[in-house]
């Protein structure tokens, strides 16, 4: 039987209600998730997607600490379940600094995922989360220069027809537009807030240098 979106974020929203007593047992006894390998040094830049509701740039987000996520909707478990953890984190901000703080989800699956798709499947998650598109080879930069890999793998056997082998890592932007880090995958809503209120200024980092990925 096919799962539904829905569904899916129904689990990854039960999972993610387990994550205050069981991340960090997670975090040290899971392996890392496993992605395509990167052909370069993660730089950033600005960019323009499509959007539900028209286009969106990078550059339009400054003074706003942006996460991206790149992802699809067909995602059968790691998606779901980044999403849900960072839109529990966005309900522990105060309203004061929800309104500089900026959700991306970046498709790397735009075959399937057209903006309305993306629309509603974010929308499970948190109604502030803007899903992104573009032309496959645009995609594909923008993701190379944020340090995100993907690669299609074909399923003749499901009814998908294919799934996506993507990397995990959520992007962090700073306010002046700029890559400063990386979360890993599964990371706690704690945490992440903890990253969103230094990047604000409102509380140390606790990264050394201009770019922090926090994976060991």
């Amino acid at each position: 039987m096919q799962r539904t979106p829905s569904l899916l974020v129904t689990i990854a929203l039960s999972l993610a209600l387990l994550v205050p007593v069981g991340w960090l047992l997670f975090e040290r006894l899971s392996p890392s998730v496993p992605g395509p390998a990167l052909a370069s040094a993660p730089r950033g830049g600005d960019f323009t997607l499509v959007s539900a509701a028209g286009p969106v740039s990078l550059s339009g987000l400054r003074g706003k600490v942006v996460l991206i996520y790149f992802g699809y909707t067909w995602c059968p478990d790691i998606c779901p379940t980044n999403l849900a953890l960072i839109a529990h984190a966005l309900g522990q901000l105060t309203p004061e600094v929800r309104e500089r703080v900026q959700v991306l989800f970046v498709s790397v699956d735009p075959e399937r995922d057209d903006p309305e798709r993306l629309r509603q499947y974010t929308a499970y998650f948190h109604p502030a989360i803007i899903g992104l598109t573009g032309p496959p080879e645009q995609l594909a930069e923008i993701a190379a220069r944020y340090g995100a890999a993907y690669r299609r793998v074909e399923q003749p056997d499901s009814a998908l027809g294919y799934l996506v082998d993507h990397s995990a890592n959520t992007v962090l932007v700073d306010p002046e537009g700029r890559l400063v880090g990386q979360l890993p995958h599964a990371t706690a809503p704690e945490r992440i807030v903890e990253r969103i209120h230094g990047l604000l200024g409102l509380a140390p980092t606790g990264s050394a240098g201009p770019f922090h990925s926090e994976e060991s």
